[in-house]
């Protein structure tokens, strides 16, 4: 067994998984139960983490992060849990571009390439082909990032291009002016699936056009229910309550929660002051970084957003045809059920289920015919003319003639048989006259 530590906790290596320490794997949507025998073998005992937004330390402004040296052979808990490679066979994401708002993603790890693209840079935000912070880059790889032989991570939709769209400055931090630009690009740049990495406490008429505008294009906007880190508080003093935040308190738009391993919320986590739509696996989850070198954890309602969005990619790469609203609806009525009522207030309709949303048929999908296509469908058969209405007049008259037949042919029996009697049944001699005929 070994610890992998990440940001206020620590992650533990059992039987090949990537699992948070005490943290047990139950059932989910496509799960497989922990396999038996030793972990995997790492060269380190730890990863280093991923977070949303860097801090400064000590009054110094924050670096960039630091590039992992570490790496794993381990399967991902998350990876086990969700089981997308069974929905590889109809999908990979192939054909669908899902837009990454964030700090940027650098394809380091050469997982994205030949399908990374990227676009301009935005009026106080970010260079979108760099990544200081590391979150964006981490994010991109759990949507798209192609299968390494070394190791079982990959992520949900291998075959999915990328849209890196920089919305935030080089820890991390955004706007809603900047994020309102960011979604118009992605829109404009036909980005079927919009996964957005930040929250912000408040929105504004600009964020809430750019959704709308981003929507009615056909795009599904995939967002945190509520940071990754909850705001920090004297000490002695009350934490604030939790409150909506921005875009994910949008109608338009999934707001997205974290889990931890079993389906559970993660120890620790944000509590959730908006709605939530959709629960997606988020705590000790791994991923690659900007730069070469070994993988990294993260934790948080952020990284829950890749794993809706990566499935969004896979549906679409089997049903292109899917609108907004259709696509949404697939996710969540397939979705893992968790809760009681829904949908529930800690886990929405329940944990994104890949699987399901390739592969299930819903039943709005085949709707009834209409009473004009089942009235003409009849005509296109090769069928016996029909019967008339009623038939109950020629029925009548066919009883009576044949009773009229019957009666005749007994009458001239009666005369025919005794005359044949009489003759001894010989026929009449030549030049008689017939005596009937």
């Amino acid at each position: 067994m070994k610890r992998v530590k990440r940001s206020g906790a620590v992650a533990v290596l059992v039987g090949g998984l990537l699992l948070p320490s005490g943290a047990a794997l139950a059932a989910g949507p496509g799960a497989s139960p922990v396999p038996s025998g030793s972990a995997s073998a790492a060269p380190g005992d730890t990863l280093p983490g991923v977070t949303q937004l860097l801090t400064s330390q000590n009054g110094q402004a924050p670096g960039c992060l630091t590039p992992s040296t570490k790496n794993t052979q381990a399967t991902p808990w998350s990876q086990t849990f969700l089981r997308p490679d069974q929905a590889w066979s109809l999908s990979q994401g192939a054909g669908v571009t899902v837009a990454v708002l964030g700090s940027g993603v650098a394809d380091g790890s050469g997982l994205l390439t030949g399908r990374l693209d990227d676009a301009a840079k935005l009026p106080g935000g970010g260079d979108p082909t760099q990544d200081c912070v590391g979150h964006g880059s981490f994010l991109a790889g759990l949507i798209g990032a192609d299968h390494r032989g070394d190791t079982g991570f990959a992520g949900l939709a291998p075959r999915a291009r990328i849209l890196a769209v920089g919305v935030t400055d080089n820890t991390g931090a955004s706007s809603a002016d900047l994020l309102a630009n960011g979604i118009k690009a992605a829109g404009d740049k036909g980005a079927r699936v919009i996964d957005v990495g930040v929250t912000l406490p408040a929105g504004s008429d600009a964020l809430a056009a750019a959704v709308r505008d981003a929507v009615g294009k056909g795009a599904l906007i995939v967002a945190p229910a509520a940071p990754d880190a909850a705001p920090q508080t004297q000490v002695g003093s009350s934490p604030p309550p939790p409150a909506p935040v921005y875009p994910a308190a949008y109608p338009q738009v999934l707001a997205v929660r974290d889990l931890a391993p079993g389906g559970t919320l993660a120890q620790g986590s944000t509590p959730v002051g908006g709605r939530v739509d959709l629960s997606a696996p988020g705590d000790a989850v791994m991923s690659v970084g900007p730069a070469a070198g070994g993988y990294y954890t993260g934790a948080g309602a952020s990284f829950a957003t890749a794993f809706v969005a990566g499935s969004a990619a896979l549906a679409l790469g089997y049903r292109p045809d899917l609108t907004e609203t259709q696509l949404a609806h697939r996710l969540e009525a397939t979705a893992y059920r968790m809760g009681g009522a829904l949908p529930d207030p800690q886990f929405g309709y329940g944990s994104v289920d890949p699987v399901a949303a390739v592969t299930a048929v819903l039943p709005q999908e085949h709707p009834a015919p209409s009473s004009a296509a089942a009235t003409a469908a009849p005509a296109k058969l090769a069928m016996p003319p029909a019967r008339p209405a009623s038939t109950a007049p020629s029925q009548a008259v066919t009883v009576a003639l044949a009773a009229l037949g019957v009666i005749a042919l007994t009458a001239l029996a009666a005369v025919v048989v005794p005359r044949g009697r009489a003759r001894g049944w010989q026929p009449p001699k030549a030049g008689v006259e017939r005596e009937f005929g």
